[in-house]
């Protein structure tokens, strides 16, 4: 498959993506690109967001990572939908109630303005760290699929993927977002199911693929015999629940998507179907690893690294070209759907936590505001997939949810005693908490093996968040009465 052509498809895909926005951005006012005025069907919301919730990671890394850790992922994924089931039942009618635009503003009133200020200054680091991570991840591909062919570095593939992101979402936010994430999860559905299709119908056209796959070296799911191991049952489901929990609970750029639905309800509906339909997902995702490492096997298809697998199959041109235009559109799709709504997202806490730009604030001033943080952040992404091209050598998936358990741990242990206790803190000591808690949590977790002989695995974002927790029990003041808690 030809570079030029590669160029082809995404220049289209482009312009398909510029006209949905046209459609969908309205007024372009700041109401409709933090919220979407309120008005986003649920179901359309669930749909966009299986793209946002998997992403460039899962669709590149996901399949790749069978071979180390065979199915073991899909532990982690049942945990998620107990992640799932505590965002429905505590955290969205709690953000429901408060009628928040961001989420960060319930520490303020619960805990004072440097709590607030910790909230949403640990998620605009954690969302830049991970969109970045994605972004990264697909440059690469696209670097080795469309720019060396044409000698063009490595950081012009970056700022062309991130201009055509910005150009699309400048104007309509998460009400653009949510059309087109709906449009780019389809793209990438479509791609994993065609080259399962073709895969199956050369290698194995008398089985079906759920007995193939069950039948491979790499199915085993359930991991019980060494609990000291990271991909232990209970170790890999405890994570995948607070991953949640802390990913997609209480990270804005999530639950802005839930907060544009029309009522609570509608809501909780978009977070119940959606935890159902990833569990599937995730497994077609495995199924496709399994699938792809027999195939390269069998078709002597090589390549360098566990993330490269699914591009080395799809672009040898083995499995015809349909299987390359879609893989194609699919990362682009993987690529945008999880990038686009990043980008809105740390538009929007910069723009209401840290700018402090509300509905009484002057509406022109505020959107010249908002539209300069966007293209701000935009740069911001730039820089650190630059940074990351210069020291990343690690599977992505891995160094994501690392380097999110970091950063996510002191919000989960923020909200965890903002919600379970009726305690008020030094409001001025919450940041230093928020600093010594990864720190500590990263010391433990680089020497578990050789103090406790224990593997820790991404149980580290728990043991932040307990940690942020005794902080700030140490920093209590005593309860407080009832009604002066939000709820």
């Amino acid at each position: 498959m030809s570079a030029s052509l590669i160029l082809s498809i995404i220049i289209a895909y482009f312009l398909l993506l510029i006209v949905v926005a046209h459609f969908t951005a309205g007024t372009g006012d700041n109401d409709a690109f933090f919220l979407g005025n309120r008005k986003s069907p649920w179901y359309v919301v669930a749909f966009g967001m299986i793209g946002a919730s998997l992403s460039g990671v899962t669709f590149i890394s996901v399949p790749g990572w069978v071979d180390a850790s065979s199915f073991s992922y899909m532990q982690v994924v049942l945990g998620y939908v107990a992640g799932y089931i505590v965002i429905i039942k505590v955290l969205l009618p709690l953000y429901y109630r408060l009628n928040l635009t961001s989420i960060y503003s319930y520490l303020d009133g619960r805990f004072g303005r440097q709590s607030y200020k910790t909230g949403a200054i640990f998620f605009l680091i954690s969302r830049i760290i991970g969109a970045s991570f994605r972004l990264y991840l697909v440059a690469i591909v696209l670097q080795i699929a469309i720019f060396d062919a044409f000698e063009l570095p490595f950081w012009l593939s970056v700022a062309v993927t991130i201009i055509l992101i910005w150009v699309y979402t400048f104007k309509g936010g998460i009400k653009t977002i949510i059309w087109t994430d709906t449009l780019q999860t389809s793209f990438m559905l479509i791609a994993v199911f065609t080259t399962l299709y073709i895969i199956k119908d050369r290698m194995f056209p008398d089985l079906s693929l759920v007995e193939y796959v069950s039948n491979s070296s790499y199915s085993q799911i359930f991991f019980w015999d060494d609990w000291r191991s990271g991909n232990h049952f209970v170790k890999q489901f405890l994570s995948g629940m607070f991953i949640t929990i802390v990913m997609t609970g209480l990270d804005q750029d999530m639950m802005q998507k839930n907060l544009s639905c029309r009522s609570l309800s509608d809501a909780q509906k978009n977070m119940f179907w959606l935890s159902l339909i990833l569990v599937v997902v995730n497994l077609v995702f495995l199924s496709l690893g399994a699938v792809l490492y027999d195939y390269a096997a069998a078709e002597n298809i090589s390549f360098a690294k566990a993330d490269e697998l699914f591009a080395a199959v799809a672009l040898s041109g083995k499995l015809g070209l349909a299987v390359a235009i879609f893989f194609v559109i699919g990362l682009i799709a993987a690529a945008y759907s999880s990038a686009d709504s990043a980008l809105t997202a740390l538009t929007t806490s910069f723009c209401v936590d840290i700018l402090k730009i509300n509905r009484d604030s002057d509406q022109a001033k505020a959107t010249r505001t908002r539209k300069l943080v966007h293209l701000g952040f935009s740069l911001v992404l730039f820089l650190v997939i630059m940074i990351f091209e210069q020291l990343n050598d690690d599977s992505v998936i891995s160094e994501l949810f690392t380097a999110a358990g970091y950063t996510y741990g002191p919000l989960l242990g923020l909200y965890a005693f903002g919600l379970f206790t009726r305690w008020q803190v030094k409001d001025r000591g919450v940041p230093i908490v928020a600093i010594i808690a990864p720190i500590l949590s990263y010391i433990l977790k680089n020497n578990s093996q050789e103090w406790f002989n224990y593997t820790m695995s991404f149980e580290h974002l728990i043991i932040n968040g307990i940690l942020t927790f005794v902080g700030l029990i140490i920093l209590s003041k005593g309860p407080v009465k009832a009604e002066s808690i939000p709820a």
